[in-house]
């Protein structure tokens, strides 16, 4: 126990007192390893570890499932976060980990990344990421017809395009009417204009119009539900963004929820999902059971998804 305490110590100085770099550089791969050792994981486990979903060497994915659940399960396809510019999918297994604990299959994916790649390549990557769990996850015990998509910052906004402008499924072979709902942590969805030279516009700042690139411009009254979640003490990505989505949502008569967490910032709404930091479980607790809803089984319908 005093080693586990330890290595928490060590985590909570990373995360908060060793400086921006440090926190971009061993923030998740660092969290990852202590919610390993303190949630344990004997009652998840990892079906799939770099499964390709296209050519490219970051079009891989992992795939998460709880241990001893019989399926079909729910899905949860999740795209971390990191400015468009850094992340890698092994570092949020701890978010695969407590969604597998949900009952969830958890998906995963890697994305093409600034500098080198630029908007749309991982839009795009992650509209072939659902084509490809469309076709395959049922092989690993997952329910095709339920999936929902879930995200942080940089991959909140890659999930809300993906589910609210219908070109990037469609051209993946697959269809935003198949998107069960989003659930979408501290998202940037309304930053216009953007802050030059920062990461939105290293990633997007040269389409015209630069509207394109904006989730908003988007909504739709057919729109799956969304929730758009938020800390209430965010500087980096300001909860306006996640209220004016779900306003403009609503106001179009699409589902959308807002909600805002207190004393939470930027980063803290989703190491919330990590076992050193989970504290109340708000944030788990919230996600999950709105997943649970758009995800619960239903007959069939008009667009072909089944229960």
């Amino acid at each position: 126990m005093l080693i586990k305490l330890l290595i928490l110590a060590v985590i909570l100085v990373l995360a908060f007192g060793g400086g921006a770099k440090v926190a971009k550089l061993s923030g998740p791969k660092s969290l990852n390893f202590a919610d390993r050792l303190l949630g344990g994981a004997d009652d998840v486990q990892m079906l799939a570890d770099g499964q390709p979903y296209g050519r490219g060497p970051r079009q891989q994915l992992d795939i998460w499932a709880p241990v001893g659940v019989s399926g079909p399960l729910p899905v949860v396809i999740f795209f971390y976060g990191g400015g468009w510019s850094s992340g890698e999918r092994a570092e949020y297994g701890f978010v695969a980990r407590a969604l597998a604990r949900q009952g969830f299959l958890t998906v995963v994916p890697d994305v093409r990344l600034a500098p080198k790649a630029h908007w749309p390549d991982f839009i795009e990557d992650g509209a072939a990421a659902f084509a490809w769990v469309r076709r395959h996850i049922e092989s690993y015990g997952g329910d095709a017809g339920r999936i929902a998509l879930m995200g942080h910052s940089a991959g909140a906004y890659n999930a809300a395009m993906l589910a609210l402008d219908p070109q990037w499924l469609r051209r993946a072979g697959s269809d935003a009417a198949y998107v069960r709902g989003v659930a979408g942590l501290a998202g940037p969805y309304d930053f216009l204009p953007m802050e030059k030279g920062g990461s939105a516009d290293i990633a997007m700042g040269r389409i015209r119009p630069a509207s394109n690139t904006q989730p908003i411009g988007f909504v739709r009254p057919d729109a799956p539900p969304f929730w758009l979640a938020s800390g209430l003490d965010d500087d980096v990505v300001r909860p306006r963004n996640s209220r004016a989505l779900a306003d403009a949502l609503t106001n179009i008569g699409a589902p959308a929820i807002f909600a805002g967490f207190a004393n939470m910032g930027h980063r803290a709404i989703v190491m919330a999902l990590a076992q050193p930091f989970r504290g109340d479980g708000r944030v788990l607790h919230d996600a999950a059971e709105f997943l649970h809803a758009v995800t619960a089984p239903q007959p069939d319908n008009e667009n072909g998804r089944t229960g």
